[in-house]
């Protein structure tokens, strides 16, 4: 029995419209590794017709054992299981698979072919693209019966040989599609799924940890709170998060090292890194390829590029992906020990009283309320034309000016702008005496150094509510809670 597809409405009706279409299709399906890809296409297309033929390149895999697995599935699909003779080549291969097609489908009936990892079946000197290209422009780009899906983990290495291909590919592909991790009431519906039911501050928690990917979530047991399920995910010689991060990289590059450095170098700046400032202090990567290696991150959703507020040029880097600023920050640290033996029992729970975890927790919230903007802008009634982004002024030198942060702000088209502070705690957020004057002060500076004419509004986004007192009236004019983020996105 097929297992349930949690979320992902834009993503099935993309699909549907693709098979149900009454031309010929070639989609491109990419997104960061374990974010359900390959799950999500065979679960809907399965049953979707008489014909769905699946291959998954292998990693390293020589030429020869990535042809012989593709013969065998022609075998499977369209002959009952029967054992075809293996070509040597993928032009021949190719073959195998037209004729199959053309032997056993009538002009009515649509084939669905799904190539998965299809960077893996790419091997040196293989040729894999130049029959692809010829078998597309050939025959398959005007068969109407012809649905081909590719995908890969490497979303970098999809968009440039396949979307951006200069060659015999350009401009064939009919869709693309890019799979994002579950957002947090998509969460809370896959949890729910397997029998795990937690409070939303919990399933935040867990957020913090899993960035909504299935692959890890898929892990998380019954029965047990957050604290004891993050323990048992990080800080555990078997878990699944403590070797995860040299799996995934070494996965997606055939070098980690120098993705790893940049990585590790932009995760130190909370408030993002300028591109400058990354090539100047990178040691293993150079030049050119540091901005390509950037572009590789950002495609495969471990950071976003911005330009911040008022800046009319200068690209600044921060790390995105929660599982990786975690791993960081908490796991690294104690791989040394994780490999001798299990840290103790409580870990965990004894971290989470320390200032290192405050720190973070309000990095991980912050970053998980960029990725939730839709149910942001809905709750303060913001259009969607205004621009969400964030705010630094840092003083130069010895200079007396106090400098300011603001975390997000909106700079909206009816002449205002919302700026919006963003706060982890675990009870209701209090504006006291001195907070009050933080945030005005901070304000000041805004005004000052953007010299804007808009006006300002002041909106509190908390994980935990805001207790209302004569300094929350006085200031702010617009509150979103957790539970304002667990709503259905805005479409």
């Amino acid at each position: 029995m097929s297992e349930k597809i949690i979320g992902r409405r834009e993503e099935l009706a993309i699909l549907g419209e693709m098979i149900n279409s009454n031309y010929p299709e070639f989609m491109a399906v990419y997104g960061r590794r374990r974010v359900g890809k390959t799950f999500l296409i065979k679960q809907y297309c399965e049953n979707k017709g008489k014909y769905f033929f699946s291959i998954t390149g292998i990693q390293k895999g020589k030429l020869p054992q990535q042809i012989s697995r593709f013969v065998l599935q022609i075998g499977e699909v369209f002959y009952s299981g029967l054992k075809l003779q293996t070509p040597k080549n993928w032009f021949d291969t190719f073959d195998l698979l037209r004729t199959a097609i053309n032997s056993h489908l009538s002009k009515n009936e649509k084939v669905i072919l799904f190539f998965d990892e299809l960077p893996w079946l790419v091997t040196p000197r293989s040729k894999f693209l130049m029959a692809l290209e010829y078998f597309w422009n050939q025959y398959w780009s005007n068969d109407n019966r012809i649905k081909l899906i590719i995908c890969g983990s490497s979303a970098s290495w999809i968009i440039k040989k396949i979307i951006n291909n200069k060659g015999g590919l350009h401009n064939r592909i009919t869709r693309r599609m890019r799979l994002y991790p579950l957002n947090l009431r998509e969460t809370k519906l896959f949890l729910s799924s397997r029998g795990v039911k937690l409070p939303n501050k919990q399933i935040l928690e867990i957020f913090m940890v899993t960035g909504g990917i299935p692959y890890y979530l898929n892990n998380v047991k019954k029965g047990l709170t957050a604290t004891q399920l993050i323990e048992l995910l990080a800080f555990k010689r078997d878990s699944i998060l403590f070797e995860e991060f040299d799996n995934l990289f070494a996965s997606l590059f055939d070098d980690a090292t120098p993705y790893i450095e940049l990585l590790r170098l932009i995760a130190k700046h909370r408030y993002g890194l300028a591109q400058e400032q990354v090539m100047e202090q990178a040691k293993t990567s150079r030049g050119g390829r540091i901005v390509e290696r950037l572009q590789d991150l950002e495609e495969a959703g471990f950071i976003e590029r911005f330009i911040p507020h008022g800046h009319q040029s200068g690209i600044y880097y921060r790390v995105i992906d929660e599982y990786t600023v975690f791993y960081l920050r908490w796991i690294e640290p104690t791989k040394n020990t994780l490999r001798r033996h299990d840290i103790e029992n409580g870990y965990w729970e004894k971290m989470s009283k320390t200032p290192s975890w405050n720190s973070w927790s309000g990095y991980a919230f912050e970053t998980i309320c960029y990725k939730h903007i839709g149910q942001i802008r809905r709750k303060l009634q913001i259009s969607a034309g205004a621009v969400p982004n964030a705010w630094r002024f840092a003083p130069k030198g010895n200079s007396a000016e106090n400098g300011a942060q603001i975390d997000l702000l909106f700079d909206r088209d009816d002449d205002a702008i919302t700026i919006c502070e963003i706060k982890y705690s675990d009870n209701k957020f209090v504006i006291d005496k001195q907070y009050a004057n933080t945030l005005q002060n901070k304000i000041d500076v805004f005004l000052k150094n953007t010299k804007t004419t808009k006006q300002i509004f002041v909106s509190m986004i908390c994980s935990s509510d805001l207790k209302i007192n004569m300094y929350s009236e006085a200031l702010v004019t617009g509150v979103v809670t957790l539970g304002d983020l667990f709503e259905q996105r805005c479409s």
